[in-house]
């Protein structure tokens, strides 16, 4: 029996084969379906943003949407089980047609308010509920930067000095504690002395609910910022020093870079703080906002006003989980392709 001779080029596409188009018929190698896979366009979307398929996507999407739908459900089997001094307690239909009855408040509002500019006087009409919802968010917004801006610097700095974050820590965790129905008396105080113009530029309102979010929304940020600094890389540290980086040098190149999820970890529990925070203040101390509508409502005592104050508190649940998101956007944002 006489074996026979295999040729190569029955297995394997000869050169010609290949130039004109023909494959081999061995398998590709590894970093051969590599480089064809990168020589693939992608779909280019701004700021580095990838679409999930649709299995990815759907696979998301249904847990969150069957908690609420299941929560929506039993809320209406029990909200007319239970009885309250103003009826039975609403429900979600209830609930929205209340957010739709605020609605046609405030878009009678613009109307009366257009009207009276345009007969050359100054509209004088309550705030509607939307009208709330911006002051409350303006109020916020200026306590979480006052907060951000005296909370990362001396969470810096401490983080960077062991006797600097000796001097502070008493004082960070004996403040830290202290309630804002605490604070609001002494700023209230405080801010009416101060601030003794019949036209100032800021309400008293508006100054006293911000100072009081800054003074209960600063402590995360701080203790957050200096635990990332002082939790630095000591390699990097030895680095700076042999490269003989000045102070600011070392900070922004080395420091912040590092620090720089912990100090929007800090950032984030602050906004949440300073946000439920400012409610009580607003309700406490009778200022314009949210938490001045529910205390309203809740005073007034009609039949709608159960309903109104749930979708306050719908709105104010919804803000705060949107001001998380807003937080987290901007992190991946300002950290993304950042080394060290």
């Amino acid at each position: 029996m006489n074996a026979v001779a295999l040729r190569k080029d029955e297995f394997v596409g000869t050169e010609a084969d290949v130039m004109e188009g023909g494959g081999s018929l061995l398998p590709e190698t590894e970093a051969e379906t590599n480089a064809e896979n990168a020589a693939k366009p992608e779909r280019a979307l701004p700021f580095g943003i990838k679409l999930p398929t649709g299995r990815a996507a759907s696979d998301a999407l249904w847990p969150p949407l069957a908690g609420i739908g299941g929560f929506l459900a039993l809320w209406a089997l029990l909200a007319p089980l239970v009885q309250t001094s103003l009826g039975t307690l609403p429900g979600p239909g209830d609930v929205w047609s209340a957010f739709g009855g605020l609605l046609d408040e405030a878009a009678a509002s613009r109307v009366a308010a257009a009207e009276a500019v345009a007969a050359g006087y100054a509209y004088t009409g309550p705030p509607t509920f939307i009208d709330q919802i911006f002051t409350s968010l303006e109020t916020v917004a200026a306590g979480f930067v006052l907060a951000t801006m005296f909370a990362v610097p001396l969470g810096l700095v401490a983080g960077m000095s062991k006797r600097v974050n000796a001097a502070i820590n008493p004082l960070v965790q004996v403040m830290r504690p202290v309630s804002p129905l605490a604070w609001l008396p002494i700023v209230t105080m405080v801010v009416s002395a101060s601030v003794s113009s019949d036209d100032p530029t800021l309400p008293k309102s508006f100054v006293i609910s911000a100072v009081v979010v800054m003074l209960c929304s600063l402590w995360p940020t701080l203790i957050n910022t200096a635990i990332g600094t002082a939790s630095i890389d000591k390699d990097l540290i030895a680095v700076g020093r042999v490269l003989r980086l000045g102070w600011f040098a070392k900070l922004t190149r080395l420091v912040l870079p590092s620090s720089l999820p912990y100090i929007f970890t800090g950032m984030r529990l602050s906004l949440g703080t300073g946000w439920m925070v400012l409610i009580a203040a607003e309700m406490l101390a009778q200022n314009p906002g949210l938490g001045k509508f529910v205390w309203d409502e809740f005073q007034n005592g009609s039949e709608k006003s159960l309903a109104r104050i749930m979708v306050a508190v719908v709105v104010i649940g919804l803000i705060g989980f949107g001001l998380d998101r807003v937080m987290m956007a901007l992190q991946s944002f300002v950290s993304r392709n950042r080394t060290v």
